[in-house]
């Protein structure tokens, strides 16, 4: 038996599990106590689920996810819009730092993938799309680099990449929380931000109206519209396919501060702020709720093992590295939830990690500042072409 899904019913799914996360997180005080991303708790019920469903031969669930990528979307838009230069200024020396450390680690998987490859006796293209590509790179540089291989004679490349990259964003939502938690604890770590946000309580205070919402929605389908566009030109001219959001992203940056210098009254952050909780939430919570569980099942000892030393290997580079190079504070602890986000797959899952450690402890400006504009599209700087020179050297 299958159950089909449309569009409305999914969307009604996504928020009810993105609901139901947010109800278990605050009840249960293992899920609280570890920062677990409500998302990732709905949706990974739903996940278990089905897959017993399915492996039992009871029910077959199908959703339609089409417009999941439009949550991502205005997502990535709204993050643009926050990026002001005059605040990005503040990222300084450590948007520097954590970049270097992300094109770092894109090597560093590949290494690992392609040496615990070897010594499988398996083809070390196997291995590196359990590396940077699926890890760093995500779903969709899995699916892009798998087909890619597969067109090359590796056989398995892409299910192998989605499957690697599927455990890695369950992983990089797991792992970010309690990380954190751990070095919020040993250090007795605290915002710096409390007495700015206290004192600006009156600015909160001040609601929202229709007519500023709306403003607030032509700005970023504005940018939704003409980034993706240039987007598309740019991928047309050069060959280079260049993801929707990065696009509408880089034309939001460009936007705000065109409007900083003249108009900075028409941007109303609590209204983008309260599009952007919602959005990436809704987002979320589908991406986890369509994970094929058996594609993970399905995956080969050896490339669970390379998997599973990956996520150990971030963890232990984002304590005992990145967290001391930038600045062994609450800000550096809160960026290490991020790294190990979008480092194991998915910037959103980055932002949602954050996201759950900041509603615990407190604010982190800078964190995210420096972590959406690195994980987002700074990061592909180094990521692609280390995975282009090492599919070339290997192939």
């Amino acid at each position: 038996m299958t159950i089909t899904m449309n569009q409305v019913n999914t969307i009604f799914l996504a928020v009810g599990l993105l609901v139901l996360g947010t109800y278990m997180v605050a009840k249960i005080k293992m899920l609280k106590k570890f920062c677990i991303p409500a998302p990732v708790v709905g949706g990974l019920i739903f996940a278990v689920i089905t897959t017993i469903l399915k492996a039992t031969g009871l029910l077959e669930v199908t959703l339609d996810t089409s417009l999941q990528s439009l949550f991502m979307l205005t997502f990535f838009t709204t993050v643009g819009l926050g990026a002001s230069f005059s605040l990005i200024k503040l990222g300084g020396k450590l948007l520097v730092i954590y970049w270097l450390a992300c094109g770092f680690l894109a090597l560093a998987q590949n290494l690992i993938g392609i040496s615990l490859a070897s010594l499988f006796n398996i083809h070390p293209l196997i291995g590196m799309m359990a590396g940077a590509v699926s890890m760093e790179g995500g779903h969709g540089s899995a699916g892009a680099f798998g087909q890619t291989l597969q067109d090359m004679g590796i056989e398995s490349a892409l299910s192998i990449g989605i499957a690697a990259a599927t455990f890695g964003l369950i992983s990089g939502g797991l792992v970010g929380g309690p990380t954190v938690k751990y070095l919020i604890g040993k250090y007795n770590l605290t915002p710096t931000e409390l007495n700015e946000k206290q004192s600006s309580k009156e600015e909160k205070v001040e609601s929202i109206t229709t007519n500023t919402f709306f403003i607030q929605l032509l700005v970023i389908t504005f940018c939704m519209a003409l980034g993706t566009h240039l987007g598309e030109l740019f991928s047309s001219a050069t060959g280079f396919v260049l993801p929707n959001y990065v696009g509408a992203m880089f034309v939001a940056v460009i936007v705000r501060n065109l409007i900083d210098i003249k108009m900075p009254e028409i941007i109303d952050m609590k209204s983008i702020n309260l599009i952007s909780d919602i959005t990436l939430g809704i987002f979320l919570s589908m991406a986890l709720m369509s994970i094929k569980l058996w594609e993970v099942a399905n995956l080969a000892l050896p490339m669970l093992i390379i998997v599973l030393v990956q996520v150990i290997f971030i963890v232990v580079f984002g304590v005992f590295v990145l967290f001391r190079l930038l600045g062994k504070n609450y800000d550096a602890a809160v960026m290490v939830a991020g790294f190990t986000g979008h480092g194991l797959g998915a910037t959103p899952n980055a932002m949602a990690n954050m996201a759950a450690v900041t509603d615990r402890f407190g604010p982190s400006r800078k964190a995210y500042l420096v972590v959406p504009i690195v994980g987002a599209f700074l990061i592909d700087v180094f990521a692609m072409p280390i995975i282009i020179t090492t599919i070339n050297l290997l192939k």
